[in-house]
């Protein structure tokens, strides 16, 4: 699509085929340009002193096109030594053997693997879960126990007791808490101890209630069979119990990571947690917004709906509505949508604005509520169906509507919230919730919030429970940041059951105990993909029920927040197009499939845009919700494999990597590979060089504890580029060519650089697999430029002294054996961008070569233009295929190489794009971090405190509704827990990244057009009008421009963007997203119904008036500034646990 420039407009004068259609110019004036065309050049286009000059002709242009290609392509043949290195691979025909990638039997063997590993972790976790039922029921419950009665080590002890303030040492904590020694693990990274579990317990309950005193003493025996797996499978990793009570109970102990400020962390919360515990759910949320709620209780509403959506996962949907006398949508969206990160951060923010005005209408609410409960047209859940009301309370009970919509099946719960403190009669809400197996909550203050929107999982629960071993199934999560600094993990979970019942003959028990489960590490996972035989290029993937990935190498979160799944859709790791939609429906589908396609694929720097031929074959990986995928370019069916059976020749090769030889030979880079179990690795490539050295000095390349393939390879490059050092480079003169380096990198691992001395200035990865070049070189024929990056923010203009500024030129062996063709290496070199901005000039010159004279242009004669002569008037440039300025006639843009081409002539760039010279892409980076927005309030006070109206003061409701307490308690919670209403869940959570969070960033890459001829064009800026030619380079990646320079600056042009930008509405608009959801499917099993379950249970209301003699001692404790005494939690209704 054409940028529209607002003064300024491009055209073409001859037509390109398959071209993009642009905006023309006015008739009349093609008319002029034809006849411009048609006539002898045209006299006094520039002048320089009484010669006359015009610009050059098309044919002139492309002549010099030709001298270019011609020079660039005799450097390549000389210096590049392509030709040479084939011939060098089968002179050496005797050290590999030729395997080949067999994409069907790869993909199965890796996905039978997976499954194989996932497989011992589920049985691990049967025995678990069985152990943790047994071990309950078979628990005499003590209600005298007491804290010195249980000894166990508390995770988060260590904190606390370095913690003046903390709880424990203000209470004088009695618990016998274990003192614990740890070692250093590598697999965990982290310090811990085998012989013992680790508890932490939520900061905000009561580690001293009975409840709790029993849950640590039953779970204690779990202990043993946690130590009992580990023996069994020494691979395992954490092994986690997670309480519905909020204990957690994990083995190997460790230390608990204390945050920097209050830990917020409660298992119950946990994506695993939270996916096990019930199964999908189709939630609305409505709010009461009318003129009774005060503006506490508003906040305490609105506080309450962003923790409430904290609850849910990518395997619900949910849709949230305020009602007074109508209810409507608080956001943008108008039917139920899946709870993922990007629509739940839509909600919190909508949420805000809710503003409470009219009179309360629960039919309005609850209508609204059935209505998108009912919605079939849309993507939803259909499982568990819910409605959640907030409200201060009402009359109504609203039994027509339930009578329409729910009676008497009963299909939806309603789960009703008594918000805030008043004096109105709960029994309606009581009511509402128990008619229609829902529960009835209580939320009276700030303390309330966590605890009460989370409780109704217990309810869900109950007809897992219920279904008993039919519910007994493994689900295996989404990836996540492991709150114990794993890093990116999946868990396999299994929910556990309270097996007891009351007495003999009674109703069986439909409580939840909690949820167990074992963690895999996706490290351990790509382990078992292949390693460095799919090439550079190829790669394995994988993806679950909703299309997120789970192994790709575009997963690559800048910033985790460990509340919240890593959620990377398929399609945004790549590149999207219709045929990666299709490949991801089969794979969600549990299909096997394959299939060719051309696609366009981002290169590594995410500067450029390559369009590719890639094999993409796929099969599910049975016993789990995944699917796994290969994908291979052509050139990557076949790999070598060395075969140095000749020890002696091992030794000779060998010696090619020992520094001493580097000034005969060149600079050898390896690549920073896992070539055996006890090599140190490093980041300074020359440090690990010296570690790889040293390790080979005690070990052979055919050690066990070593990758031979790996060790094999790299040992049979570095002999194969030594001889390449022999045969071409180090008889030649680099100086005459005006060449800075000469180099080579393989497959194998080596990247050798010629001369040593310009390895000091190589800034390429030494890990082939990782350099851009290398991988662009691999997907394109010919040569491929590569200017030095520059970021106009970050880094200053290029400094041209000592010539050590270059720019790279490099391209693929391609290796034909038989009937088998591969690309095992990359040759180039390095020009000097100073001598070959001269040459440049020459070459788009009239003169043939430096050495001979300038034309010169006599008084009566007419001349063309030419780089070199005229370069005050005409411009001539190199530019890439991603945009960026390669080489240039200017002088004074020497030092703007490696710049997207809009940075340095925007009016010249921007008629190029619109001419179909370059295509733009733009796709978004879900995985970014921005640097946190500073806050809007500067002033003194703390943020999130609500401040009485005079309205309210006034108001005699607002005093006997007690809303003058909960403010006083507000406060205290907002000394203690800092910004409670506002808080970043990264700072809240003592996230060290809570410098940076995530973000959507937008990207725009340029690539070559449709375009593939040359003409020339005109850019009808008026009185400022410039004519301009174009023309590809052939074998190359970069388009030839000549170019008058502008006249004059009235010419206002639209500024093409490449750089990356902030998205502040999180990428595409969300609002439209959701109207086109990407296809996905749910777990296949659900547990919503069972005839057996009891209901009864519902909830009771109580009402607690606040003390005067502690609304006082409150009040100076907090003029005082003294922390209040710990109490056990005061529940505000009767827990169905508890």
């Amino acid at each position: 699509m054409a940028v529209p420039a607002r003064t300024c407009g491009a055209s073409r004068l001859g037509p390109a085929p398959g071209a993009l259609p642009r905006p023309g110019p006015p008739r009349p004036l093609l008319l002029l340009l034809l006849l411009l065309l048609l006539l002898p050049p045209p006299p006094l286009l520039a002048a320089r002193g009484a010669a006359a000059y015009s610009f050059p002709q098309q044919l002139t242009m492309q002549h010099w096109a030709r001298r270019l290609e011609q020079e660039i392509d005799g450097v390549m043949r000389i210096f590049g030594g392509v030709q040479q290195l084939r011939e060098i691979y089968k002179d050496n025909r005797n050290l590999f053997e030729v395997q080949e990638n067999e994409p069907q039997k790869l993909v199965e063997k890796v996905a039978g693997d997976i499954e194989s590993l996932l497989d011992r972790k589920v049985q691990a976790l049967k025995k678990l879960a069985d152990a943790a039922e047994s071990f309950q029921k078979a628990h005499h419950w003590q209600d005298n126990i007491k804290e010195e009665d249980i000894v166990y080590y508390d995770a988060k002890a260590d904190a606390e007791l370095d913690d003046p303030e903390s709880e424990d040492m203000e209470r004088g904590s009695k618990t016998s808490t274990l003192r614990l020694d740890f070692i250093e693990d590598s697999n965990f990274k982290n310090k811990v101890n085998y012989s013992y579990t680790a508890v932490q317990i939520p900061t905000d309950i009561y580690k001293g209630s009975t409840v709790i005193l029993n849950e640590l003493n039953w779970t204690e025996a779990l202990e043993n069979v946690f130590i009992e797996n580990r023996r069994q499978d020494p691979t395992l990793l954490w092994q986690v119990f997670g309480s519905a009570t909020g204990v957690t109970r994990y083995y190997p102990a460790t230390p608990w990571r204390a945050p920097k400020k209050i830990d917020l962390y409660d298992v119950r919360r946990r994506p695993w947690y939270i996916q096990g515990a019930s199964s999908p759910k189709d939630m609305v949320i409505i709010v009461d917004v009318s003129g009774s709620v005060s503006g506490l209780t508003l906040k305490l509403m609105k506080t309450s709906v962003c923790e409430m959506l904290d609850t849910l996962s990518d395997d619900d949907y949910v849709n949230v509505a305020s009602f007074n006398e109508k209810a409507q949508p608080v956001s943008c969206f108008t039917h139920l949508v899946q709870a993922n990160v990007r629509n739940k951060k839509v909600f919190k923010e909508a949420v805000q604005g809710m503003v409470a005005k009219g009179t309360t209408g629960y039919k309005a609410g609850f209508e609204y509520a059935f209505d998108q409960l009912q919605n079939s047209n849309i993507t939803r859940a259909n499982c568990n169906k819910m409605i959640m009301m907030f409200t201060d309370g009402g009359e109504d009970r609203v039994q027509d509507v339930f009578e329409k919509y729910n009676w008497p099946n009963r299909t939806v719960r309603v789960f009703t919230f008594s918000v805030g403190q008043h004096n109105y009669d709960v029994t309606p809400l009581q009511w509402m919730a128990c008619a229609n197996k829902g529960y009835y909550f209580e939320i009276p203050s700030i303390g309330a919030i966590r605890i009460n929107t989370q409780e109704y999982l217990d309810v869900l629960g109950r007809p897992m429970v219920l279904a008993g071993k039919e519910a007994k199934q493994v689900q295996w999560t989404n990836v996540y940041e492991d709150a114990l600094g794993l890093g990116l993990v999946v868990t396999g979970t299994l929910p556990v059951f309270n097996l007891t019942q009351d007495g003999p003959g009674e109703k069986k028990n439909q409580l939840i105990l909690g949820v167990m489960g074992i963690d895999v590490a996706l490290n351990d996972i790509k382990r078992l993909t292949p390693n460095y035989t799919l090439g550079a290029n190829g790669y394995v993937f994988a993806i679950d029920l909703n299309g997120y990935v789970l192994l790709h190498p575009n997963l690559k979160p800048q910033t985790t927040n460990f509340r919240e799944p890593v959620t990377l859709d398929f399609l945004d790791a790549e590149l999207e197009d219709e045929n990666k939609e299709e490949i991801r429906r089969s794979m969600i589908d549990g299909n096997k499939g394959h299939k060719q396609i051309r696609t366009l694929v981002k290169s590594l720097d995410e500067r450029y845009i390559d369009e590719v031929t890639r094999n993409y074959t796929w099969v599910p990986i049975r016993s789990t919700n995944y699917s796994l995928g290969l994908v291979l370019p052509p050139y990557s069916t076949f790999y070598l494999q060395a075969n140095l059976s000749d020890q002696i020749l091992q030794v000779k090769y060998f010696e090619f990597l020992l520094p001493s030889s580097f000034e005969s030979e060149g600079h050898v880079f390896i690549a920073p590979r896992e070539y055996c179990k006890d090599l140190n690795a490093s980041d300074n490539n020359t440090e690990f060089l010296k570690n790889f050295i040293e390790l080979m000095e005690k070990v052979t390349p055919d050690s066990k504890q070593c990758n031979n393939f790996l060790l094999h390879n790299l040992i049979l490059d570095t002999g194969i580029t030594q001889q390449l050092v022999e045969r071409v480079w180090r008889d030649q003169d680099l100086n005459t060519y005006s060449l800075l380096a000469v180099f080579a990198a393989t497959d194998g691992g080596i990247t050798r650089v010629f001369p040593n001395k310009a390895a000091e200035d190589w800034t390429e990865n030494p890990e082939p697999y990782n350099a851009s070049f290398y991988r662009r070189s691999l997907d394109n024929h010919g040569y491929i430029f590569k200017p030095p990056h520059q970021d106009a923010l970050l880094r200053p203009p290029l400094e041209l002294e000592n010539d050590t500024v270059g720019i790279l030129v490099s391209t693929a062996v391609e290796l034909s054996l038989g009937r088998r063709t591969l690309r095992p290496a990359v040759v180039g070199v390095k020009l000097d961008l100073e001598a070959w901005a001269e040459k440049f000039k020459v070459l788009a010159s009239n003169r043939t070569h430096q050495d001979q004279p300038q034309k010169q242009c006599g008084p009566s004669s007419h001349c063309e233009m030419d780089c070199e002569v005229n370069n005050e008037d005409l411009l001539c440039v190199l530019i890439d295929d991603g945009g960026f300025l390669v080489l240039s006639n200017q002088n004074h843009q020497w030092d703007q190489v490696g710049k997207f081409f809009s940075e340095v002539d925007a009016n010249l760039m921007l008629a190029l794009y619109n001419n179909s010279f370059y295509t733009r892409k733009e796709s978004y980076d879900y995985q970014a971090a921005c640097a946190p927005q500073p806050p809007g309030n500067l002033g003194a006070a703390p943020r999130g405190v609500f401040v009485p109206t005079i309205a309210d003061f006034l108001n005699l409701a607002w005093w006997t509704s007690a809303a003058a307490w909960s403010l006083f308690q507000q406060l205290l919670y907002g000394l203690i827990y800092h910004s409670w209403f506002q808080a970043d869940p990264a700072e809240a959570e003592g996230n060290p990244e809570a410098r940076e969070s995530s973000c959507v960033m937008k990207q725009t890459q340029y690539y070559f057009g449709s375009v593939n001829v040359s003409y020339n064009a005109i850019i009808d800026c008026g009185n400022c009008s410039r004519l301009f030619h174009a023309q590809r380079l052939s074998n190359t990646n970069l388009l030839f421009v000549v170019a008058e320079k502008p006249l004059c600056s009235q010419c206002e042009v639209g500024r093409l963007l490449q750089k990356e930008t902030h998205c502040p509405a999180d990428g595409p608009e969300q609002c439209e997203l959701v109207q086109r959801p990407r296809y996905r499917r749910g777990p296949h099993i659900c547990f919503d119904y069972n005839a057996t379950e009891d209901t009864s249970d519902c909830g009771r209301g109580a009402s607690f008036p606040p003390s005067l003699g502690v609304l006082v001692s409150l009040q100076l404790l907090l003029l005082l500034g003294l922390p209040p005494r710990p109490q056990p939690q005061v529940r505000a209704h009767a827990s169905p646990r508890l």
